[in-house]
């Protein structure tokens, strides 16, 4: 008799995911900015026993040209162990992988394998008739389905954006997972207490406010996103938004308390248009209703005008531009990636509403091209970007690529190609692990997904 038992990646609390054992791949999205060639899934040895470890170890070539790989995730996690939506016989085995520009999905298998194969390729058009939904962003497995963020509306070009569902087993498009989405309309990130039925999302903009760049007028004027929305999980209807002041544009990545008793989380925002500095908001309930008070802020630093990007020239300084962070799995430790200044760095959040900073590292950033320690003549463009820890949280990986057109932006000289490793107990890069140039074969490199689930990937319902 066949015994039927859960994945061994799924876990049931955030203690017993930190005392796994450690990844020996990460998966990374790497796409061609010319959309001349494929788009790929660079497979990256991580295990430091392993004669190739810190190289590509698997590549997988997609189907078509022009997708823009962005950001992806896992067809099933440990939310599979919840009690409210249980799939415990589903595998973490296939990667979900949505490029941001043709609005297709892709379905890999990695089981037995280390490159990824394609089973399967979700088209724009049925995602759009569907769904109602183009440009498909952020990837989450969750209760009775997999749910995937899209900036945009049917036409691709404008909004409302929203969430779609997919069936966890067949992959395909549900519908649209909003019921009533109120005064909701931009869209990028979102995240939940799943626990409490509370569903979180984040702003950017529409398609065509963000695919040829940065657009000064609109971010004078100050018409990029700038609220939190918070969402009944359960009815699948918004019942708060919180405006974080419309100086405050661009918050995007949510990360929730992996704590499935704790309510609160952090969320980065890009930029102020009133100093250029970026900043880091908790969200949090207190006498009945959602808020969110500034916890972090990073201020811009002045630079002579001839050292800067035309963009930046007019304002004679560079923007830490906050694009990403990573809250670890035991909720101790924020790490805040300044795209823009080339810097990473860390945080004792121990106390959500006072985090202390512990460290930072430099490598990359807008006049400055701060190199990495293994390879010290090399001078680096790009900066710290996608973030993601391991669930013990002894290791930190950094990609360097934001978004093509906003890559041109602010490197127009080219943004290169390199992936970072950091240890944490030292908070030092480690010189081993420095994949860049050509290891990526003239792709840019995007998001890490760690083998058997990160800090960024997984929710949990036990304490």
């Amino acid at each position: 008799m066949t015994l039927w038992t859960p994945d061994p990646t799924f876990y049931p609390s955030p203690r017993d995911a930190a005392d796994a054992p450690a990844e020996r791949l990460a998966y990374v999205a790497a796409f061609d900015r010319a959309a001349e060639r494929p788009d790929a899934l660079a497979v990256i040895d991580t295990d430091p026993s392993s004669p190739g470890y810190g190289t590509v170890a698997g590549w997988t070539d997609l189907p078509n040209t022009g997708d823009e790989l962005h950001h992806f995730g896992w067809n099933a996690c440990s939310s599979a162990l919840c009690p409210n939506a249980p799939h415990p016989h589903v595998e973490r085995r296939y990667l979900v992988v949505p490029g941001l520009r043709s609005s297709r999905i892709h379905i890999y298998d990695t089981k037995d394998r280390i490159s990824p194969e394609l089973v399967k390729v979700i088209e724009p058009e049925a995602l759009a008739r569907r769904a109602g939904y183009s440009r498909p962003h952020t990837v989450h497995c969750g209760p009775e389905g997999l749910y995937v963020s899209a900036i945009g509306g049917a036409d691709g070009k404008d909004g409302p954006g929203g969430i779609a569902v997919l069936d966890h087993t067949s992959f395909e498009v549900l519908g649209q997972w909003e019921l009533d989405r109120g005064p909701q309309y931009l869209a990028y990130d979102f995240w939940w207490h799943i626990n409490q039925d509370v569903l979180i999302s984040s702003e950017w903009g529409t398609p065509s406010m963000v695919e040829d760049g940065v657009v000064g007028e609109l971010l004078l004027g100050r018409k990029y996103g700038h609220k939190l929305h918070f969402w009944d999980l359960r009815k699948r209807t918004h019942v708060q938004e919180v405006d974080f002041g419309d100086e405050y544009q661009m918050p995007l990545e949510l990360r929730p308390a992996h704590d499935p008793t704790r309510l609160y989380g952090f969320v980065g925002v890009v930029t102020s248009v009133e100093d250029l500095s970026a900043s880091v908001w908790l969200w949090f309930h207190e006498n009945g209703s959602w808020q969110v008070r500034k916890v972090i802020s990073i201020p811009a630093r002045p630079t002579p005008a001839d050292r800067l990007p035309p963009v930046l020239k007019p304002f004679g300084a560079v923007p830490p531009l906050v694009t990403d962070i990573a809250l670890s799995v035991d909720d101790q430790r924020l790490y805040v990636s300044c795209w823009g200044i080339g810097e990473i760095k860390q945080y004792d959040v121990s106390d959500p509403y006072k985090p202390v900073e512990l460290a930072s590292l430099r490598a990359g950033g807008i006049a400055q091209e701060a190199p990495h320690p293994a390879q010290p003549a090399l001078p680096l463009r790009g900066g710290p970007q996608m973030v993601e820890v391991s669930r013990d949280g002894r290791r930190v990986y950094i990609t360097n690529s934001l978004y093509g057109s906003w890559d041109d932006q602010f490197f127009p000289d080219g943004v290169g190609a390199w992936m970072a490793k950091i240890d944490t107990d030292s908070f030092t890069f480690d010189t081993r692990f420095f994949p860049h140039g050509d290891a990526f074969r003239g792709l840019r490199p995007h998001q890490v997904r760690l083998q058997g689930g990160d800090a960024s990937s997984d929710s949990y319902c036990y304490p």
